[in-house]
């Protein structure tokens, strides 16, 4: 009959854990005289288990250390019918059968753990985009108070190749205090940018004057009245496409106040015509700033964004020689917020996976700054 142990942790700074269980059972049996014997042992199980890294970047735990100390021995029988001799017997038997029935047992505990470590490092679907896997870039660090976890982020696009990620890490010093009593987990703007750059296929949009309500009517005499040098070339009164496409990876920016996205989008502008192929007019490069609204919904990070401004905006190539940009930079900032913003967000609505740690939820996290507790 096992009495349920009275357990203590404690973390072992620049090891793992140490745990100390207090373990008191009964053993009843028949006694040698033929009646009913029963043993009454209470022992001290103390062990120490390393926290590590395994070879697929996996937190592990693994034993250390284990002893096993007698507290006391106690039975039924009168003193008188259990001789000195026998005592010592007893004692000795107990030290070395507890150590293998007890021992085990923590093995069978930390590999539960371990388990749950293994399920962060499963590979996560990011929509039909690609795939998201986390794993440790440093082996894990046992404080006095927490253990702190450097984590990198594998990222492969739907085709199977793998984004390249910069490995320069933000200082320590840089990283907000932790807190008591609570999980933190802090998001650099690197690992933002590698996510969204394996999204940015998905950010790619035609916009045309049925896309949206409200849209600025899309014809070429619309274009001719911006810009009075191409009105004489553009055939009169055809719908325009604006085809918005990433040419390269956001930049994300995040500081205590406020977080930002830039974008480097191609707007290339077409006719269409009802009855042939659409032809080419021009493309422009078009830099836009946008703000960054963080929360956490169904255990993953969701992005939100709108447009603040459209500080640079250049024209990139034309079928319809070189003229001024500058009256289309109006028209885009209609554009942009009203068509293919939403378009983005419906696509971040998916939200950025965070990692399972031993199967922690989310659910009542916290968004402050540049971090996630």
């Amino acid at each position: 009959d096992l009495h349920p142990p009275v357990i203590s942790l404690a973390f072992s700074p620049g090891l793992g854990l140490f745990m100390a269980v207090l373990v008191q059972m009964t053993i009843t049996g028949k006694s040698f005289t033929g009646g009913t014997m029963e043993i009454t042992v209470a022992a001290n199980l103390t062990a120490s288990s390393q926290l590590w890294q395994d070879a697929t970047g996996t937190p592990t735990f693994r034993t250390r250390s284990c002893h096993i100390a007698l507290i006391s021995v106690k039975t039924n029988l009168p003193s008188r019918m259990l001789p000195k001799v026998m005592s010592k017997f007893l004692d000795s038997t107990l030290q070395k059968v507890l150590p293998d029935l007890l021992c085990p047992a923590v093995d069978a505990v930390l590999n539960l753990v371990n388990a749950k470590f293994s399920t962060m490092t499963s590979e996560i679907p990011l929509g039909t985009a690609g795939t998201l896997q986390y794993a440790l870039l440093n082996p894990p660090v046992t404080r006095e108070t927490f253990i702190e976890l450097d984590l990198k982020t594998i990222l492969h696009q739907k085709e199977g190749k793998e984004v390249k990620l910069p490995m320069d890490q933000p200082p320590l010093a840089s990283l907000p205090p932790k807190k008591d009593a609570a999980t933190q987990l802090v998001l650099s703007a690197s690992f933002l940018n590698a996510e969204l750059s394996v999204l940015l296929v998905s950010f790619n949009l035609g916009i045309s004057n049925n896309t949206v309500l409200g849209l600025p009517p899309l014809v070429t005499t619309m274009l001719g009245a911006l810009i009075p040098e191409i009105a004489k070339v553009l055939p009169p009164s055809q719908p325009v496409v604006i085809e918005m496409r990433e040419v390269t990876a956001p930049v994300v920016s995040i500081t205590q106040g406020k977080s930002f996205v830039q974008l480097f989008s191609t707007a290339t502008f077409w006719v269409s015509p009802s009855d042939s192929a659409p032809e080419f007019l021009f493309a422009l490069d078009v830099h836009s700033n946008l703000e960054a609204q963080f929360s956490v919904a169904e255990e993953k990070l969701q992005l939100s964004l709108a447009l603040q401004s459209v500080p640079q905006m250049a024209l990139a190539s034309s079928s319809l020689g070189m003229f001024d940009e500058l009256p289309l930079k109006g028209l885009l900032a209609e554009i942009i917020p009203a068509a293919y913003v939403p378009s983005i967000n419906r696509v971040l609505h998916e939200g950025l996976p965070l990692p399972n740690l031993l199967g922690i939820t989310y659910q009542r996290a916290n968004v402050s700054g540049f971090e996630v507790g």
